[in-house]
C-alpha cells in the first residue's frame, strides 16, 4: 500500500485551518452578539479555504474535504488508498480544530454556538438538508474541477476560485443548513457539540453532490485533446 504521509499531513493541516477558522468565526459571532454576521462567517470560511487550498495544492492537491476526495476518486484523479488516507486525515484535522476551539474559546460562546457546528434550520428536514448540501457541494466541486483539476484549469487560481465559491454558497444557504459542504467540517465540531442527529445531511449531501459534479465535469464539460 503506497500512501504519501506528506499528503496526509497536508490534508490534516488544511482541514484544521478551515474548521478552526470557520467554526471560530461562528463562535465569535455568538460571543459578540452577532458582531461577525453572515457575511463575516462566509468570509472567514472562504478565506480559510483559499489559504488551505493554496498552501497544500502542490503537496496533496488541496482537497480539504472528504466529499471532494470521493469525487476525485470517482473520476480516477485520486487513488483509492491515498484517498481513504486523505479522508481519515481530514476528519482528524477537523476534530483537532474542534478540540482547540473547546479548550481555548470562551466556554459560554462555545456552548451557545454548539462549537460552530452547522445545523439544519427548524423548517429544513433531513431530506431537504441533503438536497441543499448536495447542490452547494456540486457548485464547490465544479469550482475545484474548473480551477484545479480540469485540463484547461488556469494556473494559480485554484485557491481563489474555490474559496470564493464557498463564501458565496454560505451567503446563499448558510441560514438553512450552515453550508458545511464538507463532512469533515461538520464532524470536527459535531463530536464535541453532540450534534449527530442531522449527520446524514452533512455526509450524504456533500458526497453525492461532489461525485455528480465531478462526473458531469469529467464526462461532459472536460475539453478532450482530440477536439482541441
Amino acid at each position: 500500500m503506497n500512501v504519501s504521509i506528506k499528503s496526509c499531513l497536508a490534508e490534516l493541516v488544511g482541514t484544521f485551518t478551515l474548521c478552526f477558522v470557520g467554526a471560530g468565526a461562528i463562535i465569535m459571532d455568538s460571543h459578540t452578539g452577532g458582531g461577525v454576521g453572515l457575511v463575516g462567517i462566509a468570509l472567514a470560511h472562504g478565506l480559510a479555504l483559499s489559504v488551505a487550498v493554496t498552501s497544500t495544492m502542490n503537496i496533496s492537491g488541496g482537497q480539504i474535504n472528504p466529499a471532494i476526495t470521493l469525487g476525485l476518486m470517482s473520476i480516477g484523479k485520486e487513488k483509492s488508498t491515498q484517498g481513504i488516507a486523505n479522508i481519515l486525515s481530514q476528519l482528524i484535522g477537523g476534530a483537532i480544530g474542534g478540540l482547540l476551539l473547546v479548550l481555548l474559546f470562551p466556554a459560554a460562546a462555545v456552548e451557545a454556538a454548539k462549537v460552530g457546528t452547522p445545523v439544519l434550520a427548524g423548517e429544513i428536514g433531513t431530506g431537504k438538508g441533503i438536497a441543499i448540501e448536495a447542490i452547494g457541494t456540486f457548485l464547490l466541486a465544479l469550482a475545484v474541477f474548473g480551477t484545479a483539476v480540469g485540463s484547461k484549469a488556469p494556473k494559480g487560481m485554484a485557491g481563489f476560485g474555490i474559496g470564493l465559491t464557498l463564501g458565496c454558497v454560505i451567503l446563499a444557504i448558510g441560514p438553512l443548513t450552515g453550508a458545511a459542504l464538507n463532512p469533515a467540517r461538520h464532524f470536527g465540531t459535531a463530536i464535541f457539540a453532540g450534534e449527530f442527529s442531522p449527520m446524514l445531511a452533512y455526509w450524504i449531501g456533500p458526497s453525492v453532490g461532489a461525485i455528480i459534479s465531478m462526473q458531469v465535469c469529467s464526462r461532459i464539460l472536460e475539453v478532450r485533446k482530440s477536439t482541441e
